[in-house]
């Protein structure tokens, strides 16, 4: 009997001693501090990376495209130092007797600065011509996203068909509707088709449906102010990223158009760059310097869009967080 009472008590005790510390089984160790949770952890982190194989594809990729814009680019810093007779002898792609600042000067100066004098023209045209698309985008765009009418979607439609329609099928019935009206062969034969964007106006509306958020308005109106005054402290500030993509694209679109220009213009004063290169090298048989006129008149054209594009892309990175609402 008494042997029955100490075999229960010794088999009582055993939960009690197991629970002890430093007794029977040992703690229960952390995750973080198993052998081996470091390498699991970082195969875990490795394991969000793409793979190698896709990152060499990626690279290359990039790398021929890359390749594919800049070697135009190249051989026109190349080009603009050689003469005439150096741009057929010699090979294409590499330096021959460069003389860069020389060459440059005879662009600039040739037909008492002709040159300058377009340059002037394609910033005036590309310039106004696209701050004036910008803000009539924003606005349109602004009035589509905020506001309902009747006939809201039927006007966006028909901006969306504009989008749909080439410039160069607008150009002749352009020319014959200026002509009646006198303004041919001036400025505002180019100016005022360039202010009109539905691309623009169809991002602007986009962008301000997404990033301007009614809340902000209406705390606005119920502080007292106007809609212009909205829109101009508030909208305008919300869709810069937007303004600046608009921007960029019509800068580029007008600084490179040349139909509209060979359609309404036959002043050569009032040529931009890409119409006064082209009629440089309709002469350029009969005066061969012309040939590395139009040259390195056409690496000056490009400096404007890559300080453009250098410019107003840190908009696109810091700008995409700003105008949203603390919850």
């Amino acid at each position: 009997m008494n042997e029955a009472n100490d075999l229960a008590g010794a088999v009582a005790s055993e939960p009690a001693d197991e629970a002890a510390p430093g007794k029977g089984r040992p703690e229960a160790v952390p995750p973080d501090d198993r052998p081996g949770a470091g390498r699991r952890a970082a195969r875990g982190r490795e394991g969000t990376e793409p793979p190698l194989r896709h990152r060499i594809i990626t690279v290359s990729l990039l790398t021929v495209a890359a390749l594919y814009f800049l070697t135009p680019v190249y051989w026109l810093v190349v080009s603009s130092t050689k003469s005439s007779s150096d741009l057929f002898g010699t090979f294409g792609f590499w330096f021959h007797d460069p003389h860069p600042l020389d060459y440059l000067h005879r662009v600039l100066t040739y037909d008492d600065g002709i040159y300058v004098r377009w340059f002037a023209n394609s910033l005036m045209y590309a310039g106004v011509g696209a701050l004036a698309a910008t803000l009539l985008s924003a606005a349109a765009g602004y009035a589509l996203a905020k506001f309902r009418f009747p006939g809201r979607e039927g006007i966006f439609n028909v901006i969306l068909a504009g989008v749909l329609i080439p410039g160069t099928a607008l150009a002749l019935p352009l020319y014959l509707l200026f002509s009646e009206i006198g303004l041919a062969n001036t400025y505002w034969a180019v100016l005022i088709p360039s202010i009109v964007s539905p691309f623009g106006v169809y991002l602007c509306r986009i962008y301000a449906a997404a990033a301007v958020p009614d809340s902000l308005l209406e705390a606005a109106r119920i502080d007292g102010a106007g809609e212009a005054r909205i829109f101009s402290t508030l909208g305008l500030r919300l869709m810069t990223p937007a303004l600046v993509t608009v921007f960029l694209f019509q800068f580029v679109h007008i600084w490179n158009n040349f139909f509209l220009p060979l359609v309404m213009l036959s002043d050569s004063d009032l040529y931009p760059i890409q119409l006064g290169l082209t009629s440089w090298q309709g002469y350029a048989d009969r005066q061969p310097e012309l040939y590395q006129y139009t040259v390195g008149g056409a690496f000056l054209s490009v400096l404007p869009l890559m300080v453009l594009m250098g410019v107003l892309q840190r908009y696109w990175r810091t700008g995409l967080t700003e105008g949203s609402v603390k919850a």
